[in-house]
């Protein structure tokens, strides 16, 4: 499999996506909004949009199956399998209130190894993408962590679960002692897009848990590609379908440390 020929196709794809959803984002009326929960959002350009990405890399990669936030494929995917993990709007809430923080994610993996990935937010027209061992890129650019390797050089971005609010009280924990450590946390409100600027190098470190594989599939790929380090909660591999992640730069074995004592 030439993983280089297949991410530069793959990125016309998103591409058509990405210009599927701009077009629709002129028109799109807030009543037009599904409710998965009071704060789980979904719109018809969330599902045209998958089904404009899952019949592109159908015909590229037959053998592929799909692991998709929407599910229009309707088939059961083999986690053990070679996957298409696709979220086709991250950031649909941003979406839906005209907030220009969103993008379309999609990711290559064997089971849980990652083999590319392709994130494109069109408000900045800012394309990143890379293949295993090939490097982690932005337009062009080869992308590369930052080198903060301290807390308190550090700024950082998270999350907030939208479902499953058990573990709120130390997920808060976490939160109030970051704010003393670091410069600054971000919540973006798109995790796709957290992950593609920890590979850039904006953000030091991402932690986040309750997420799901086709939030992270892209950006770990990139993260891993631009020097990064990838984690779950308890600091081993399980990240991908497991729920909880923490990657960043050299930074990640303290804001791991900070995690696992609180969480």
């Amino acid at each position: 499999m030439n993983l280089e020929k297949l991410t530069t196709e793959t990125i016309e794809i998103v591409r058509q996506a990405s210009s599927f959803i701009q077009q629709e984002a002129a028109l799109f009326k807030q009543d037009k909004i599904e409710y998965k929960d009071v704060n789980n959002l979904v719109s018809y350009v969330d599902k045209e949009t998958e089904k404009l990405l899952v019949d592109g890399l159908r015909a590229l990669l037959p053998e592929a199956s799909f692991i998709t936030e929407e599910g229009t494929t309707g088939q059961e995917p083999n986690p053990e399998a070679l996957n298409w993990i696709i979220d086709p709007l991250d950031g649909t809430a941003n979406f839906v209130h005209g907030l220009p923080v969103y993008c379309v994610s999609v990711g290559l993996v064997r089971g849980t190894e990652p083999l590319l990935g392709v994130i494109h937010e069109p408000n900045r027209n800012e394309l990143f993408y890379g293949w295993q061992n090939g490097g982690a890129w932005c337009n062009g650019e080869q992308l590369h962590v930052s080198k903060a390797r301290q807390l308190g050089e550090s700024l950082l971005a998270t999350g907030f679960p939208y479902y499953k609010f058990d573990k709120h009280d130390r997920y808060m924990k976490i939160l109030e002692v970051l704010m003393q450590k670091t410069h600054g946390l971000r919540r973006m409100g798109a995790a796709a897009v957290d992950l593609a600027y920890v590979a850039a190098g904006r953000f030091d470190g991402f932690y986040e848990y309750n997420l799901n594989s086709w939030d992270m599939a892209a950006g770990v790929l990139l993260i891993q590609e631009a020097g990064g380090i990838v984690t779950d909660f308890s600091g081993g591999n399980k990240y991908l379908f497991g729920g909880d992640i923490v990657a960043g730069s050299p930074v990640h074995p303290e804001l791991l440390a900070v995690i696992k004592e609180i969480f």
